[in-house]
C-alpha cells in the first residue's frame, strides 16, 4: 500500500469513528430537543460538540451549530437547570416563565431514553445480521509461568478449570463468566480454583494469590489481576529465534508450527519449555510444520555465555496460538441489552469495591473509546462488531446519564423531584456553584482517563528483555 493510500485509509477510518460519535451524541441530544419541543420549552441552541460554533444556522428561533471541541453536544434549555458555564450564556433565562417539575423530568429523561432506543435499534440489527462470537472456548491451561502465583498454588499445564471463586466458568476469555475475566474482576486477596486434572478422578480445589504487573511509567495504567496462566492454544508456534543460537543454526524459524519433540506430541508452550529443560545437553528432534510441509530438525542445547548462570538453552520462544471462536451468532435484542447492563453493573461494583483492583485509571475516555473503534474497523466483520459496540456504548451512556449527579440528566431529574417536594426550585446561586463544581470534576475525570488512554499508547518498557549469547 502506497503512502498516499495509507494516509487516505487512516483518514477514512478516523472519519468513520468521528461520525459514529456524532450519531450517538446527536441521538441523545435529539431526545432532549424533541421532548423540549413537545413540552413547549424555550430552546436556544442545538449544538453538536462544545465550544464556539464553526458552523451555525438559526431556524425558527433555534440556533443549530457544530462546535470546534469534539467532545459531546448539548441542547440549550434555559428553563431547565442553568448550564451557562458549559453551554454558553442565555439572556432569556431570567425573563422566561418557570416550567413544571414534570416537564423537567420528561425532558431530562428523554436523552437517556433515546440512547437506550438507539441501543435497542442496534441490537435488533445485530440480531438480524449477526456478530462474531469472539469467544475462546478452551478451559484447559496451556502454560503456567514458573514462580507465578498459579505455580505456587499447584496449578499445572493440562488442568481444566471448571470454577473460579465458586462460580462455574465458560471458556478462557470473551465473557464475564470466562476464566480471564473472573480473575481480573475478582475481589479479596485470594482466588479459588476448582480444576479437573488428567489422571485424577475427583476435581481439585486450589487457592492462589494474584499478581498485578508493574506499569513502566507513571502515565500508564496499572496492570490487571493475573495468576500466571495461559490457555492451551490450537497449536504451538515458534518465535524469537535468537541469532547464532542452536535453534537458528539448525534451521528453525519464527512462525514454524511445533508438532512434537523427540516423538512426544506437544500441546502447549509450557510442555515445550519443560522438554528442553529436562533434555539438558542431549539433542532434541523438533517435528515441525512449515508452509504445510512436515520437517524434522535436530537441535542440541548449549549453555549460553551470557547471561551467566543459565542452564542449557536452544535460543527460541514458544507461544500458544489461541483458538478464537469467531462464528457469527444472532443474540436476541433484549439479551444484548441485558448483557450490557450486567457488564456495566459489574464494572461499577468493582470500581467502588475496596477488595477489587479495578480503579478509575482503568476506565476509558473519548480517546480510548475512539482507539477501540479504530481497532475494530481494521478487523474482519468490522461493521458487525461496530453494531455490537453501539449496543454496549449506548446502554452505558443511558445508564451513566441517569446517575443522580449535577450536570447529568439524572441530576436534573433529582432536582426536579426535590423542587416538587419542596414546592420551590433550588436557589439559582447554589445550583450554579454545585453544577460548576461537578462539571469541573467531570472534566478532570475525563482528562485523567484520557491521559491514561494516551499514555498506554507508548507501550511498555521492554528494556529488561534478556539478550542471549551462545558460544560460537
Amino acid at each position: 500500500m502506497s503512502t498516499l493510500s495509507t494516509v487516505f485509509h487512516v483518514a477514512l477510518l478516523i472519519f468513520v469513528v468521528v461520525m459514529i460519535f456524532n450519531v450517538i451524541i446527536f441521538t441523545h441530544e435529539l431526545g432532549h430537543f424533541l421532548a423540549g419541543k413537545w413540552r413547549g420549552l424555550q430552546i436556544d441552541r442545538f449544538q453538536i460538540w462544545f465550544g464556539k460554533p464553526i458552523w451555525s444556522k438559526t431556524v425558527n428561533g433555534v440556533q443549530y451549530g457544530l462546535g470546534w471541541i469534539p467532545a459531546g453536544g448539548f441542547v440549550a434549555l434555559p428553563q431547565m437547570a442553568p448550564m451557562e458555564a458549559i453551554e454558553g450564556g442565555s439572556t432569556l433565562a431570567a425573563t422566561l416563565p418557570p416550567i413544571k417539575p414534570l416537564d423537567k423530568i420528561i425532558v431530562a429523561f428523554a436523552g437517556p431514553l433515546f440512547s437506550m432506543l438507539l441501543a435497542l435499534l442496534s441490537a435488533v440489527v445485530v440480531w438480524q445480521v449477526g456478530k462474531p462470537n469472539d469467544f475462546m472456548p478452551t478451559q484447559v491451561i496451556g502454560t503456567v509461568d514458573p514462580g507465578s502465583p498459579a505455580a505456587t498454588a499447584g496449578l499445572l499445564a493440562g488442568d481444566r478449570i471448571i470454577e473460579v471463586n465458586g462460580k462455574t466458568v465458560h471458556g478462557f476469555r470473551g465473557t464475564l463468566d470466562s476464566i480471564s475475566e473472573s480473575i481480573i474482576l475478582s475481589q479479596g486477596t485470594e482466588i479459588s480454583f476448582l480444576v479437573e486434572r488428567p489422571g485424577k478422578t475427583k476435581p481439585l480445589a486450589l487457592t492462589s494469590k494474584f499478581q498485578i504487573p508493574e506499569k513502566s511509567h507513571w502515565f500508564q495504567r496499572s496492570g490487571l489481576r493475573q495468576v500466571g496462566i495461559l490457555p492451551q492454544g490450537e497449536h504451538v508456534a515458534i518465535d524469537r529465534v535468537a541469532k547464532d543460537s542452536p535453534a537458528s543454526r539448525a534451521g528453525l524459524k519464527d512462525g514454524d508450527t511445533l508438532v512434537a519433540m523427540d516423538g512426544e506430541k506437544i500441546t502447549n508452550a509450557g510442555s515445550a519449555y519443560d522438554h528442553i529443560k529436562h533434555a539438558e545437553l542431549m539433542p532434541i528432534d523438533f517435528s515441525i510444520e512449515r508452509g504445510g510441509s512436515p520437517l524434522t530438525i535436530r537441535v542440541t542445547p548449549m549453555v549460553p555465555v551470557s547471561p551467566v548462570g543459565k542452564g542449557p538453552m536452544v535460543g527460541l520462544g514458544f507461544y500458544d496460538v489461541d483458538f478464537i471462536d469467531e462464528a457469527i451468532v444472532y443474540p436476541k435484542p433484549l439479551q444484548q441489552v441485558a448483557d450490557s447492563l450486567t457488564m456495566m453493573w459489574t464494572t461499577i461494583s468493582r470500581l467502588v469495591s475496596r477488595n477489587s483492583s479495578i480503579g478509575l485509571e482503568h476506565l476509558s475516555g473519548p480517546i480510548g473509546i475512539a482507539k477501540l473503534q479504530y481497532a475494530i474497523l481494521q478487523t474482519e466483520h468490522a461493521w458487525r462488531r461496530l453494531l455490537a459496540f453501539m449496543v454496549l456504548f449506548n446502554v452505558n451512556l443511558a445508564v451513566l446519564n441517569m446517575l443522580p449527579l449535577p450536570v447529568l440528566d439524572g441530576g436534573h431529574i433529582t432536582l426536579a423531584i426535590l423542587e416538587k417536594i419542596a414546592r420551590r426550585p433550588v436557589k439559582a446561586r447554589v445550583l450554579e456553584v454545585v453544577q460548576t463544581a461537578f462539571a469541573l470534576l467531570l472534566i478532570s475525570l475525563m482528562l485523567y482517563v484520557s491521559s491514561k488512554d494516551v499514555g498506554d499508547g507508548f507501550g511498555r518498557d521492554s528494556s529488561n528483555t534478556e539478550k542471549i549469547v551462545f558460544p560460537k
